[in-house]
């Protein structure tokens, strides 16, 4: 990538990425060379400076990656960086091969690890203090030599600085003087907290003039804290992961860093517009890990700036400020509004808005979607975790009638266990549908999904929209017993038409027929959202 490519932001403050790395190193990841390509995709997308691809030479799949991203991707805002170790103790760099294949890799930017615990020397590197200190110089000035740019993982320095700061500082002093662009003080441990990181940082700054950055692990759960305390304290360079990734409990969040940057700290490090992106790309990254969105993430989660007390909502209704850090549009996402039994009459209002339900100022009508919404959760229901069932209850009340595509006469579910010791699973739904009478019958590999099965095949003769319809998630939870051994049971049930998805809820006093309403309401939201005119 050329100078002119990525002139839009200037080289004083660094946006370092090393999810492809670091954050690779989480139990539960395992990214084959096509999502690292991916990932990288989405990381260029959102406008970071550096994104760290891996150590090529140290496995196959790494150097594979190099040799592919270079080929397949025109970065338009990162540059691709290659990790590695300095050289071998008593070696030569320009002679060690796994120094040479950082050069081999072809990305231009290269990050060493080097040790600054003096613990760590003597006793992980078998060497003397001294040596360390000119695997150092040697390695930063032949990658210099070459061509290359040069970041210094300064690993575990915090802990070496405890131990021997006089020592750390010398290898910061070494990197920086053999060429080193950027010297990155890690807490490789994650023990800090941010008072200490900003001490710390402040202290090496001074001392050592060298350009500082920050890595962060999470291991006291002030990774995002620890970083911007750096920042506070002069460093210009931050290493962070996607979403948090990382061994043991995860790194700085590249997320919540970037925005506190951006719109807290006013600096410009992401180009222009890319903050919007970022709700979207934290998801896709998710997707392609195979690990499910945290909810309740910073700037970024659904849940990010969803309100569920009257009291808040009631201060919303009047400016969204009041209970709002930042306008969520600003990261890509969006204010919710959750409707429980806490829920008082300006979340009603604000919901019905959000769902395009005009409710009118009607108080009256307001009052009663309260009333039935705190009657229903008290059986069970729970309508912030369920829109599509929520907005079906509220037409409802604002009709006067239920919304109706289909009368169901009866339903049943037969489970078959057999000596052989194989099951069948079969459902018959018998309903009425634009006058006609339908009887559907199917099997499943389960009971509910045979009734998902024949509800589908009665259905689609009349409603062909429904052929898209897929059940994409389904959840069940046991609530308290009321009555004896018996007890009551919720589900939850996710569908998709391929551009949306919606939730949906049912309560019983058995799984079956709490997944059937659960369904009922899955299949009639779907048919409102493909504008299908309800039945007289």
């Amino acid at each position: 990538m050329t100078e002119t490519e990525n002139s839009e932001l200037d080289d004083s403050f660094h946006v370092f990425d090393t999810t492809l790395r670091d954050g690779a190193q989480r139990e539960g990841i395992n990214l084959t060379v096509a999502d690292k390509l991916a990932i990288a995709r989405h990381l260029d997308d959102f406008g970071v400076g550096f994104i760290e691809g891996g150590w090529p030479g140290a496995n196959p799949r790494d150097t594979e990656f190099f040799a592919r991203a270079q080929a397949e991707i025109d970065f338009r805002h990162a540059q691709l960086v290659a990790f590695g170790a300095t050289r071998r103790a008593g070696g030569k760099a320009a002679e060690d091969p796994q120094v040479n294949a950082l050069l081999a890799s072809g990305a231009p930017v290269i990050t060493l690890v080097a040790k600054s615990h003096d613990r760590h020397v003597e006793l992980a590197l078998r060497t003397t203090l001294d040596e360390n200190l000119e695997m150092v110089r040697d390695t930063v000035s032949y990658l210099r030599e070459q061509g290359r740019r040069v970041f210094v993982d300064c690993e575990h320095f915090f802990d070496g600085y405890r131990a021997n700061p006089e020592y750390a500082k010398a290898v910061v002093r070494t990197a920086a003087e053999a060429g080193a662009d950027v010297v990155i003080l890690c807490d490789t441990n994650g023990g800090m907290l941010p008072a200490q990181v900003h001490a710390v940082v402040a202290t090496v700054l001074a001392d050592t003039g060298a350009r500082l950055g920050i890595h962060a692990q999470d291991d006291t759960g002030c990774a995002v804290a620890n970083t911007l305390a750096a920042v506070d304290a002069g460093a210009t360079h931050v290493q962070c992961t996607a979403n948090g990734y990382g061994e043991r409990v995860g790194n700085a969040n590249l997320f919540p860093v970037a925005a506190a940057l951006e719109l807290k700290y006013g600096k410009k490090v992401l180009p222009e517009g890319r903050l919007r992106e970022m709700t979207r790309i934290s998801h896709a990254i998710a997707e392609v890990v195979n690990l499910t969105p945290s909810t309740h993430q910073p700037y970024v989660g659904v849940s990010a700036f969803a309100h569920k007390a009257g009291l808040h909502a009631s201060a919303i209704k009047v400016d969204p400020d009041l209970y709002q850090h930042i306008d969520p549009e600003l990261v890509g996402n969006t204010m919710r509004m959750l409707v429980s039994d806490m829920a008082g009459r300006a979340s009603v209002e604000l919901k019905g808005k959000e769902l395009g339900v005009d409710l009118g100022g009607d108080r009256e009508l307001v009052g009663r979607v309260v009333e039935r919404v705190k009657e229903r959760e008290l059986q069970g229901y729970t309508y912030e975790a369920a829109d599509a069932s929520f907005e079906l209850l509220l037409r409802a009340e604002a009709e006067g009638r239920p919304l109706k595509y289909f009368d169901v006469e009866s339903w049943r579910a037969i489970v078959e266990d057999r000596p052989d010791g194989t099951h069948a699973n079969e459902a018959t739904v018998k309903l009425w549908a634009k006058s006609e009478r339908i009887v559907a019958t199917a099997e499943g590999n389960g009971p509910v999904n045979a009734l998902d099965r024949a509800l589908r095949v009665a259905l689609e003769k009349i409603y062909p929209q429904l052929a898209k319809l897929e059940l994409v998630d389904y959840k069940v939870r046991i609530l308290e017993g009321k009555h004896g051994t018996s007890s009551t049971t919720r589900v939850l049930i996710s569908t998709s038409d391929g551009s949306g998805e919606w939730s949906t809820v049912g309560v019983a006093e058995n799984v079956i027929a709490a997944s059937w309403q659960a369904l009922e309401d899955a299949y009639t939201y779907g048919l409102l959202r493909a504008g299908v005119e309800p039945a007289e």
